[in-house]
């Protein structure tokens, strides 16, 4: 009996100095706004005040385009995904990118409402605030869903719609990352705000990557850094509670708008199958899809997949 009891009691000390030493790892709160603004806005980057936020966006190129670029960036990304594509669209037009209310350095809603209706109201007083009536709107995963969403809401601001990878059709994931799975888990909500593990954000993003290789350490810094900005692990989870998947996908065949599809023929958040449902409900879209590709095209291959925008935005 009494060696049952050592034993017992030696498996938890194990466990408890294994469970101390991840906690201790894994510690992570929120870090400083001014810290992580010094090394993520650098010149150009700005910040306006929009519906009670200070909006961290980049406005870049020429400015008497009539029809402005907006870059609109999936879940946890931030307006970085897009620095390939800018780099090559603002040499010849006007390219708006920004942080997404919850997402990067522009951090929560200050009334914690994540439904889709409430993000396009607050890219239309965006528009206004830039004074731009009409934008070709570009958006990625989450930012497409909102892109062909604000499409429908006004289509008079709305001159041509680009989708890469884009959410919009019910959930049929084939490979989740684990940062996306615990996010939505609401009994983990009070671990998860303090604790968050530099490996587990790996993970996830070598998990939407074609080529998981292509994934750097600066990347990886990114995207850990940008979830720790206070208020944006609590907004994750607000926002996959309050904006489910596919949620008026029905109307997606609505749009009457020159459409693009981007896809990567190795997503595996939102796969392939999803590029051709958009392709065959919106009239004359044109879907290009990457084969080697995965869930960012954009990020992964900025200079190949950008070109196929460039000559879209010709015709």
């Amino acid at each position: 009996m009494k060696r049952l009891a050592h034993a017992l009691l030696g498996l938890l000390l194990v466990f408890g100095l294994t469970l101390a030493a991840f906690v201790a790892l894994s510690w992570a709160p929120d870090l400083p706004l001014d810290e992580l603004k010094a090394r993520w806005a650098p010149p150009p980057s700005q910040f306006v005040e929009i519906d009670g936020m200070s909006v961290h966006l980049r406005d870049q190129g020429r400015r008497d385009d009539p029809e402005p670029i907006l870059l609109l960036h999936g879940t946890s990304a931030s307006l970085h995904t897009w620095d390939g594509w800018v780099k090559e669209l603002a040499k010849q037009r006007r390219v708006i990118s920004l942080d997404l209310p919850g997402f990067g350095l522009t951090g929560p809603f200050p009334d914690d409402d994540y439904r889709v209706e409430h993000y396009t109201g607050f890219l239309r007083s965006l528009l206004d605030h830039l004074q731009v009536s009409r934008v070709v709107l570009v958006g990625n995963s989450f930012g497409g869903q909102l892109a062909w969403r604000f499409a429908l809401a006004h289509p008079e601001r709305s001159a041509r719609l680009v989708l890469v990878d884009a959410a919009g059709y019910p959930r049929n994931a084939e490979s989740v990352p684990i940062g996306f799975r615990l996010a939505g888990i609401p009994a983990l909500a009070p671990l998860m705000s303090r604790l968050l593990p530099r490996s587990m954000i790996e993970s996830s993003v070598r998990n939407v990557y074609g080529d998981p290789d292509k994934v750097d350490d600066e990347l990886v810094e990114r995207y850990y850094q940008l979830t720790l900005r206070a208020g944006n692990r609590q907004a994750l989870r607000q926002r996959f509670a309050q904006a489910p998947s596919g949620e008026l996908h029905e109307r997606i065949g609505e749009l009457q708008l020159p459409t693009l599809i981007i896809w990567g023929g190795r997503d595996r958040l939102i796969p392939p199958d999803n590029a051709e449902r958009f392709a065959a409900d919106i009239a004359d879209s044109q879907l290009v899809l990457f084969d080697d590709l995965g869930h960012v095209p954009q990020e992964e291959e900025p200079q190949r997949t950008v070109a196929v925008l460039v000559a879209f935005l010709q015709r």
